[in-house]
């Protein structure tokens, strides 16, 4: 009879574990989920100041067409992106034009003067900081259901029942060059 007792309540302690465990991954991918939404709400944001950017230096930058058109495109890919590993990756794209842009246009005094345009790169650039910040908690989420997928004993009940490691939302490699490098300033 004891046995039976001593049978039954390991029973129930796994059980119970499992459980445990189960609910703690569901928690931890809301938890990421709801971090991309986040994320989600400052691009859209960005995505609607792009067009408004483009067509204040159009006027200006009449020869930076393609690079415009790549913009555009980027924007475009981006908001029909679906789930999240494809909206990173369509991000990651749109970040990279951007930064182009914001290159390229260095090259016009005038355009940056403009009141228009210095408005705008303001509202961009401080949607770019918040956007950083969310990708920072994404990120974070990330890491602690990834670690959470990939440890024993979770790790069992994570491959059960499907949960995977998920990627992070990092700066592309080829951009990676950009950020490392310390800004010029002149006078």
């Amino acid at each position: 009879m004891t046995a039976i007792i001593i049978i039954v309540a390991v029973i129930v302690l796994l059980v119970l574990m499992c459980i445990s465990i189960y609910n703690s991954l569901v928690k931890l991918r809301n938890n990421r989920e709801n971090a991309f939404a986040n994320i989600d709400v400052q691009l859209k944001q960005r995505h609607d100041l792009i067009p408004q950017l483009v067509a204040t230096v159009k006027g200006y930058a009449q020869h930076e067409k393609e690079l415009l058109t790549r913009v555009t495109e980027a924007r475009a890919a981006a908001m029909s992106a679906t789930g999240i590993n494809d909206k990173i990756q369509a991000e990651n794209q749109l970040s990279s034009a951007l930064a182009g842009l914001k290159v390229s246009l260095e090259a016009y005094p005038d355009l940056k003067a403009n009141q228009n345009f210095l408005q705008l790169q303001n509202e961009i650039s401080d949607i770019e900081n918040k956007l950083a910040a969310t990708r920072r908690y994404f990120n974070t989420a990330t890491r602690e259901l990834n670690n959470k997928v990939q440890t024993f004993p979770s790790n069992i009940l994570a491959g059960m029942f499907g949960f995977q490691k998920e990627p992070m939302f990092e700066v592309p490699r080829e951009e990676r060059a950009t950020y490392d490098k310390a800004p010029e300033i002149s006078f």
